[in-house]
C-alpha cells in the first residue's frame, strides 16, 4: 500500500522547470492537483529566495520556500520561517584559503534589495555565470575585498561557480581546509553546460535537514513526505523523504541509489511522479 503524502517538496532547477527554465504547464497543473487533494508544497531550491519566487508565483497554490540550499525558508507573503547563517568569521576564513578560487566567489547575503550579491574583481568568462550575474543586477554590488562586506552581518553563503573542472579542483581545495567541519558544501552539476556551482554553508545546513525540521513543526512524518530532484544538493532531501524520486535528466551514479526514477525534466518527469503516488487513476 502507498504511503498517503502530506507534503510534496520539489527542486526547481533540473526537476520543475525544462530545460528552457520554463514551467511546463503539465507540471503546473499536476502541483495544483496535489494542492487539491490536501498536499501541502514546499519548494526546495539552491536559488536565493528573490531569485526563486517569480518562478514559484507562477504555481496558484499556497507555497513555502526553502531557498538557497536550505539556508532560508519563507511563506508566499515573504516572511521568514527559519535562518541559518554561516558565521562571518568561517566565510573570512574561506575566503583567505581559497587562492586563485577566490575570483570565482560571491557572497550571498539575506537583503530585500541590493547587496543580495556581492561581489569583487569578479569577471566572469563563463556563459552561465555572465548570464546570472546580469539577471541579478539589481541585487549586485561591488566591493574592493569580499571581507569588507562581512564586518556587521553573516552571509548565506559563499557561491562559488565556473566550469566543470575548475569547480572540482576548488571543491577539492575546501575539502582539504583545516576549517573543513566548520563549514557544509553543496555541489550542483550542469555537466552538459560544462558548469558548476559550489555553495559553502552553515555546517548543519542542507536541503534535507531543512526539510526534516519543516515537516517535523508542520507534523508530518518522513514517510508522508515525497521529494523530487535531480542533483547531487537534492541527495540529503531525497534521503529524508520517504517517498524520493529522481528526475531521468539526473546524473547516471545518482540513479544507482534505488530510487525511483521519472522522465525527464522536458518530458514533464515532475507531474508522471505526482500522479503516480499522489493521484490515483
Amino acid at each position: 500500500m502507498k504511503p498517503r503524502i502530506q507534503l510534496l517538496a520539489i527542486d526547481i532547477d533540473g526537476t520543475l522547470l525544462n530545460s528552457r527554465w520554463e514551467l511546463p504547464a503539465a507540471n503546473l497543473d499536476a502541483v495544483v492537483a496535489a494542492e487539491q487533494r490536501g498536499v501541502e508544497i514546499v519548494l526546495v531550491t539552491g536559488r536565493r529566495f528573490t531569485f526563486a519566487q517569480p518562478i514559484a508565483n507562477q504555481l496558484p497554490v499556497d507555497w513555502t520556500l526553502i531557498s538557497s540550499g536550505g539556508a532560508v525558508v519563507k511563506s508566499k507573503q515573504g516572511e521568514t520561517l527559519a535562518q541559518i547563517l554561516l558565521p562571518r568569521r568561517m566565510a573570512r576564513e574561506v575566503l583567505a584559503a581559497m587562492g586563485e578560487f577566490r575570483n570565482s566567489a560571491l557572497l550571498l547575503f539575506d537583503h530585500e534589495e541590493k547587496g543580495q550579491i556581492v561581489a569583487e574583481s569578479f569577471h566572469p568568462s563563463h556563459e552561465s555565470v555572465q548570464g546570472y550575474l546580469e539577471r541579478n543586477q539589481r541585487y549586485l554590488i561591488r566591493v574592493e575585498r569580499l571581507e569588507d562586506s562581512l564586518n556587521d552581518e553573516d552571509p548565506i553563503q559563499i557561491l562559488f561557480a565556473g566550469t566543470f573542472s575548475d569547480m572540482r579542483e576548488a571543491g577539492d581545495l575546501l575539502e582539504s581546509l583545516d576549517c573543513h567541519g566548520g563549514f557544509a558544501i553543496a555541489r550542483t552539476e550542469y555537466p552538459d553546460r560544462d558548469f558548476t556551482l559550489i555553495d559553502v554553508l552553515h555546517p548543519e545546513c542542507d536541503k534535507g535537514a531543512a526539510l526534516a525540521e519543516w515537516a517535523r513543526r508542520r507534523g508530518i512524518a518522513a514517510e508522508n513526505v515525497m521529494a523530487i530532484g535531480d542533483n547531487w544538493n537534492d541527495v540529503a532531501m531525497l534521503e529524508f523523504a520517504g517517498v524520493p524520486v529522481l528526475m531521468g535528466n539526473s546524473a547516471e551514479e545518482l540513479q544507482q541509489r534505488g530510487w525511483h526514477v521519472t522522465a525527464t525534466h522536458d518530458d514533464d518527469g515532475v507531474a508522471q511522479a505526482i500522479k503516480k503516488f499522489i493521484l490515483p487513476e
